[in-house]
């Protein structure tokens, strides 16, 4: 059946679903949804079931578009006479494309009403279909950025949309059943994650990152015949914004894909930041660039973000559904359906299978689960993470101690994640008393990805949300924190009064935390704290291992007399306990698992120890191997 004929048969369905005097003027695939144009969408309004009874039964993801508009000017006094006072409105943006408006208000549930009824009053006032969104208590230039790139290229993503969902909704041509994944990296190591899952009719990779310890084999394997072209890949999945997942798929825009990448949005608002970090940081060591700002505005024009539970269409026979995986802002367990009822797989990403202060654990049930690919960082026999509150105190024991002789404390940190999660245990530390009130110093892209943190707020826990908007509380904005912004403030840093410092990077492979170090290191009143993953090859890994003297450049070295203290505990992945009990809870019990994203020996040592376990198929891959599932 072609593409016209699937779209009238449905345009068909919708006229014998939608009450008499509705008219629908155009069906059309737009990206995974089911776009629905008319020219009364008051009157879809007023139908507050209808759109939830069409997605049942289509079994699609619709959207109304309305045909007839209200002007701007006159919509914007409409809005503000339908919305509550108490909202906050902030910001009102017309897609006339799309025709969506956008609503940045600082109370978005005042906007949005009880059960969606202010949402659908506005809609019967303008025709306009309204999205609200919640004014960041910290203004995020990238989120500022990313909204204002992604309405410059409206005419444009309207044709990729309209291409990409002709795409997804063709029909089935092969009678053949088969799923393969192939390992193009991440596998007896950590990082350069990507996998290749693969049916007759589709292909999707699933993360595209950098190995840290970049120096040698930093690149997935993209060059293997199984890829190629590119643009065969039906889509990108891409699980979290860390950098060894993420890094490298403008690269992808570079050599030749054109299509999707799926991604929570916070993951895409990060990942975005992060990527051009790392092309400055590349660009400042003198390295060769793999691929330039241009190849990133390629990958936010052809992004698609889905939010935690929304079961999409990304291939004619693959269905996504994003589910928390507790690690970072917006990090996902990814899990595909393939054909219909054929299959199912899940791959984790990074996790965290414990409660954080910003995170809940990482979802351990499933519709459906017959193979798992799971992290496996800490899955050495012996990688057992303190509780958090026990790594806590003995953070303020050691910031503690070294502002007592009148030392510095320097914490390198993911930007993403571990940073946050310091500055939260910190701030709470200094507003018990546990430790003394002093500046904490934010370097790097700190403090504009706790901008992003805040920008989406759902995405955090419970508690800290209600920290925040309940009691008004909002450690993120506390006064202890300072942003250095300029090498005149680093050097007053430097030169100052005792002080904790969170820099990045988290591994001190680049970036600002080497200044400190080079400033710093000599002095051993001095501290240097690891509070995150050290891996092979980096300069943090050796500094944790021993090393007294490394390299600073080609032609300097460092000599390290600072105390050294590694405070464990604070990781967002699950350590060798909480690996093997999200194996116990999982629902249903997977047929296959496969251990990846770790050290050899930690992967095929929790491998076999989940088979003896639990009596479950396990393989600990390499990379570049191919393993059929059904």
């Amino acid at each position: 059946m072609v593409i016209e004929e699937r779209l009238k048969e449905l345009r068909d369905k919708i006229n014998e679903k939608v009450p008499a005097g509705i008219t629908v003027s155009q069906v059309e695939f737009e990206g995974p949804e089911l776009a629905i144009y008319t020219d009364d969408p008051k009157r879809f309004a007023d139908e507050a079931d209808l759109i939830r009874i069409l997605a049942r039964d289509l079994r699609k993801r619709i959207v109304i578009r309305p045909t007839i508009l209200e002007e701007p000017e006159k919509a914007v006094n409409d809005i503000k006479s339908v919305v509550p006072e108490g909202a906050g409105i902030t910001d009102i943006f017309f897609d006339a494309d799309t025709g969506e408006v956008l609503i940045e208000a600082e109370k978005p549930g005042v906007v949005i009403g009880k059960n969606g009824a202010t949402l659908r009053e506005i809609t019967k006032a303008i025709g306009w279909t309204p999205k609200v969104v919640r004014t960041p208590p910290i203004e995020s230039t990238t989120v500022k950025q990313v909204r204002q790139f992604m309405r410059s290229v409206n005419d444009e993503r309207k044709d990729f949309l309209r291409t990409i969902g002709r795409r997804i909704h063709r029909e089935i041509t092969n009678k053949d059943q088969w799923v393969r994944v192939t390992t193009l990296g991440c596998c007896r190591e950590v990082g350069r994650a990507a996998f290749l899952l693969s049916t007759p009719e589709s292909k999707v990779l699933i993360d595209c990152g950098e190995k840290p310890d970049n120096n040698n084999n930093g690149t997935p394997y993209l060059y293997v015949p199984e890829i190629h072209p590119l643009s065969q890949l039906d889509a990108v999945v891409l699980t979290h914004a860390h950098l060894d997942h993420c890094a490298l798929i403008p690269l992808l825009y570079k050599y030749g894909y054109e299509g999707p990448v799926y991604s929570t949005p916070p993951t895409r608002d990060l990942a975005s930041m992060l990527q051009l970090d790392y092309l400055e940081v590349i660009r400042k060591e003198d390295k060769k660039i793999p691929y330039t700002s241009a190849d990133v505005k390629s990958y936010l024009k052809h992004s698609i973000v889905l939010n935690y539970g929304s079961v999409t269409d990304i291939a004619p026979d693959i269905k996504l559904t994003f589910h928390n995986a507790g690690h970072i802002l917006g990090s996902a367990i990814a899990h595909f359906h393939l054909g219909d009822g054929l299959y199912n797989i899940a791959f984790t990403g990074d996790f965290n299978y414990g409660k954080s202060r910003l995170f809940n654990p990482a979802v351990s049930t499933f519709p459906r689960l017959e193979a798992l690919f799971m992290e496996s960082t800490y899955g050495g026999a012996n990688d057992m993470q303190p509780a958090r509150k026990d790594a806590e105190e003995k953070l303020y024991e050691t910031v503690n101690k070294v502002l007592e002789r009148s030392g510095k404390v320097i914490i390198p940190a993911f930007a993403v994640g571990r940073s946050q999660e310091v500055m939260l245990a910190l701030e709470e530390g200094m507003r018990l008393g546990k430790i003394p009130n002093v500046k904490i110093y934010l370097d790097g892209m700190i403090k504009e990805a706790t901008a992003i943190h805040t920008t989406y707020p759902e995405y955090l826990n419970s508690d800290l949300r209600n920290l925040i908007f309940r009691e008004g509380l909002n450690p993120f904005l506390a006064e202890c924190f300072v942003q250095v912004d300029s090498n005149e403030l680093r050097e007053k840093v430097v030169l100052g009064d005792p002080c904790v410092i969170i820099t990045t990077s988290g591994m001190m492979n680049g970036g600002p935390v080497m200044e400190y170090l080079h400033n710093l290191a000599g002095d051993e009143k001095n501290a240097l704290v690891f509070v995150g993953y050290q891996a092979d090859g980096t300069l943090g890994r050796r500094i944790q291992k021993g090393w007294r003297e490394v390299p600073l450049g080609r032609r300097e070295t460092i000599v390290i007399n600072l105390e050294i203290v590694t405070v464990d505990g604070f990781s967002g992945h699950s350590d060798r306990r909480q690996l093997m009990n999200f194996v116990g809870h999982v629902q249903p019990h997977p047929e296959k698992i496969f251990t990846i994203h770790g050290d050899e020996n930690k992967t095929i040592d929790l491998a076999s120890s989940i088979y003896k376990r639990y009596h479950i198929e396990t393989h600990s891959p390499m990379n570049l191997e191919t393993y059929r599932m059904i």
